[in-house]
């Protein structure tokens, strides 16, 4: 029978297309491994491997909605596939959502009731979830919390005789005292608490009294340069200090978000970036990132390493200066800076942004969370998010939202690109990320960006990572969420 032959052929084409997709994802080329998996379903769709495979592609480049997606296709293609659920339920966990987590890997358990490494997933995510439902049950509500900062008085605290690391002395935060810390920091030595509380207590009242999207003025013939995702790569930050030199009043910077987790020396950079714009306020900008959030902070690493390096009152303690960071940054009024994207709704003026309440938790959707969750499309219009929270949007969003506000350019970042940044919608939309090598595996080289007075043209400059410590990416993020890395 022809028809038969054909789908055979197909079906054994199909499957030397998977071969070469997994080849490519041991290599961690997981866009191409998406791209070739889909050439595999094409030919061949009611193979549940094909889909369960891609939706693992899609987790390694954090494009939890479409992992979800895959997984769910794979679970309908072949309801007993244990796999399916599996991915799912890693998916959700990804994000967070420990309740749908919890479900899948019950499935798991049933399907195969006799396989240890389900057993030991299955125990640990019930656990997570009966952690997360008693935090719940003894969560003030919001107007009858306190701020943690109330409560501490660095000023009071002993530095110990034996303490050799650098010191503030008295209230000012000096260049030599910050120069002093990246020292010791590069040859992991802790900073006291007592400095570490002055810096963030610092941050807290500086941040507090900014508008949700600051303006920065770059007079003519003076630069401004552009940082992505650090994701505490500390010695890549360093680099990038040591290549385009310390921030300072003549050479600013603007760090775009996502400072934090991932990376496991997270708390060696938020203390040098925050020392920094104590030191001189006009040298770095700060933008809130999605990972400057607790619910992030839990999974990927910050909040375990925190809990390690200093204690439990600097967890809360982050966790409030974050509500506290920039949303967005408008340089001379031509240049949009935002971690994430763009909005679901058109006609957003800079004035809604400038009003946002920012000081919370970021919400599941609305303008704050578009704001640090969004991407760029290659096609028109808007469409689901690959990440499952946010959307994605095309050039003519981009087009539009420039127009609306009398602006040039928009730079954004929340993504990794192999050339550490990426042109795109006609040139109006750059992103830029600037951790090299991301989660030690991705291979990609890291960028910052240079704006020059008055003309703003964007000077791109790549570079590659260095080494760092034998210390792993989500070294101090729970063990459960390790186990699916």
């Amino acid at each position: 029978m022809p028809g038969m032959e054909s789908e055979s052929s197909n079906a054994s084409r199909a499957e030397e297309i998977k071969i070469q997709a997994n080849e490519a994802f041991k290599a961690h080329k997981y866009g191409q491994a998406i791209d070739l998996y889909t050439q595999a379903i094409e030919l061949n769709s009611q193979n549940a491997v094909y889909w369960a495979n891609r939706s693992l592609a899609h987790t390694k480049l954090e494009e939890y909605g479409s992992a979800i997606q895959d997984a769910t296709k794979a679970i309908e293609v072949d309801p007993k596939y244990s796999k399916g659920y599996y991915r799912r339920g890693a998916a959700y966990l990804a994000m967070g959502k420990f309740k749908e987590a919890l479900k899948d890997f019950q499935q798991v358990k049933r399907i195969s009731p006799n396989d240890p490494d389900a057993t030991k997933k299955l125990k640990e995510c019930e656990k997570a979830v009966m952690k997360l439902k008693f935090e719940e049950a003894i969560s003030l509500p919001e107007s009858e919390r306190h701020s943690v900062a109330d409560s501490i008085d660095y000023h009071t605290i002993n530095v110990e005789p034996q303490y050799t690391g650098a010191r503030i002395e008295g209230d000012v935060v000096t260049l030599d005292f910050v120069k002093k810390m990246m020292d010791d920091f590069k040859n992991q030595k802790c900073l006291h608490k007592k400095y570490a509380f002055q810096i963030v207590l610092q941050m807290r009242e500086m941040f507090r009294d900014m508008p949700s999207l600051v303006d920065i003025n770059v007079p003519d013939g003076s630069l401004l340069t552009v940082c992505g995702d650090v994701h505490g790569q500390f010695y890549d930050l360093i680099n990038i200090f040591e290549l385009n030199g310390l921030p300072s009043e003549e050479n600013p910077y603007l760090f775009n978000g996502d400072f934090v987790d991932r990376g496991s020396f997270s708390v060696e950079v938020i203390l040098t970036l925050f020392a920094f714009k104590c030191v001189c306020p006009s040298a770095i900008y700060l933008a809130r990132g999605n990972h400057e959030s607790k619910s992030m902070n839990k999974i990927y690493g910050f909040e375990g390493e925190v809990r390690s390096k200093l204690s439990e009152t600097f967890v809360e303690l982050f966790a409030e200066v974050f509500c506290h960071l920039p949303l967005a940054h408008v340089i001379n009024q031509k240049v949009f800076v935002v971690h994430g994207g763009l909005f679901s709704v058109d006609g957003v003026k800079l004035s809604d942004i400038r009003a946002i309440d920012r000081f919370c938790e970021p919400p599941e959707e609305g303008l704050m969370c578009e704001l640090l969750w969004s991407d760029p499309q290659p096609y028109p219009g808007r469409g689901p998010s690959k990440r499952g929270v946010g959307l994605s949007f095309g050039g003519d969003v981009t087009k539009r939202f420039l127009q609306d506000n009398n602006l040039d350019l928009v730079v954004r970042s929340h993504e990794v690109k192999d050339e550490g940044y990426e042109i795109e919608h006609d040139g109006k939309l750059i992103t830029v990320f600037s951790a090299p090598n991301y989660c030690d595996q991705m291979g990609n080289k890291g960028a910052f960006i240079r704006f020059e007075a008055p003309d703003l043209k964007p000077n791109i400059i790549t570079f590659s990572e260095v080494p760092h410590p034998d210390v792993k990416p989500m070294a101090y993020a729970n063990n459960f969420l390790r186990m699916f890395q």
